[in-house]
């Protein structure tokens, strides 16, 4: 099935077009010290000019009657350690089996990224013990996809979601060269996540505190929640050349009854919207093609909506992100936002400024 992959100004741009240099010592590999204390840099999306702040100045730059909208997703512990039962043509069993669940499916299966996967076969059993080694989750394997994917049927168990957090780590992504520790499972969460489901943490909201929360409040600002959980898209490369061949894996995502309704008076008023992170972008984007001109309305679904130049905005006027991977889908859709050119130069400016950078670094806002 394609790709929601319907803008008009792409057919010649290739990957390679969003790449800029990017010192390995800029990818932040840990927190600040203290939520909320990162540096934010405020970019002009009509001029491109930048300004150097920090995110505590974040409030100052919303306007009284702005509507924000979050992605309240909640990281579920998704990297487990698994032990094969079951190994074919009497090799040597290969140790444990990293496995990172990335969404689940309608029958209750999970999809996941199985390491080493050359191996793992359909039909395997695959057991997930705890420190001590006993059995905690049990899964036999039922569909084998490509770079490592399989589909996963675990045994039935009182509390799943309890279990993993028993046995499973916060699946920091790949770019951060350490093991999760105890604070990641706080600080690799967002102070307003509820919703469980998602493999990576919505990370332009990580900088938020309650004090932040409150001062917006206090500007007047209106705040909205949506719930998109972030699934294998954040892990997996781009492995074509042209953005007219990206197709991205299906997410999941609500829209409640209260935030359709401020969406639709914020419009109705001619409010700005403001977007927290690419996947509030997503979510209100893919809405807002889905109603089609009318009014939004609550419902529940699954998104690929791939945004990159030429993409006309419906819904969001304001975006506070995270600097994002060069060459990567989320670069595409702030370049879609704000200019490639202007987006690209911004990132070289973070660079020359020595910002840090990916999920526990610093963020931009674009308005």
């Amino acid at each position: 099935m394609s790709s929601e992959n319907t803008n008009e100004a792409r057919e010649d741009l290739r990957v390679a077009d969003f790449d800029f240099e990017l010192p390995e010592e800029l990818i932040a590999q840990q927190p600040p010290a203290v939520r909320g204390t990162s540096r934010m840099l405020q970019v002009d999306r009509a001029t491109g000019a930048l300004r150097d702040s920090v995110f505590t100045d974040f409030p100052a730059q919303l306007h009284e009657g702005d509507l924000l909208v979050q992605n309240d997703s909640r990281v579920i512990p998704a990297r487990l350690y698994a032990q094969r039962t079951v190994v074919r043509d009497r090799e040597k069993p290969t140790g444990r089996i990293e496995v990172l669940l990335t969404a689940p499916e309608a029958d209750g299966s999970w999809r996941a990224l199985v390491r080493p996967g050359r191996k793992v076969a359909v039909g395997e059993r695959l057991v997930f013990p705890d420190a001590e080694g006993h059995p905690v989750l049990e899964a036999e394997v039922t569909e084998r996809g490509e770079f490592g994917e399989r589909v996963l049927r675990f045994a039935p168990v009182a509390d799943f979601f309890g279990a993993l957090e028993s046995i499973g780590h916060i699946p920091l992504p790949p770019y951060i060269h350490r093991d999760d520790t105890s604070s990641d499972r706080e600080r690799y969460q967002t102070v307003y996540s509820r919703e469980r489901g998602s493999v990576a943490a919505p990370t332009a909201g990580l900088h938020f505190t309650p004090e932040v929360l409150d001062a917006i409040a206090r500007r007047g600002v209106e705040i909205a929640r949506v719930t998109l959980h972030v699934g294998l898209g954040t892990f997996a490369p781009l492995r074509v050349d042209r953005l007219a061949d990206i197709h991205l894996h299906r997410e999941r995502y609500t829209l409640s009854v209260q935030t359709a309704d401020a969406i639709n008076r914020a419009v109705a008023e001619g409010r700005r919207i403001i977007a927290v992170g690419t996947t509030s972008v997503r979510t209100l984007e893919h809405c807002a093609r889905v109603s089609e001109g009318k009014p939004l309305e609550a419902h529940t679904g699954t998104t690929e909506i791939f945004i990159s130049p030429g993409y006309k905005f419906r819904l969001v006027q304001g975006l506070l992100t995270n600097f994002h991977l060069p060459q990567s889908s989320l670069i595409m859709l702030v370049s879609a936002f704000a200019g490639r050119e202007h987006v690209l130069e911004a990132n070289r400016h973070a660079v020359r400024e020595r910002y840090r950078f990916f999920s526990y670094g610093d963020c931009m806002f674009l308005s």
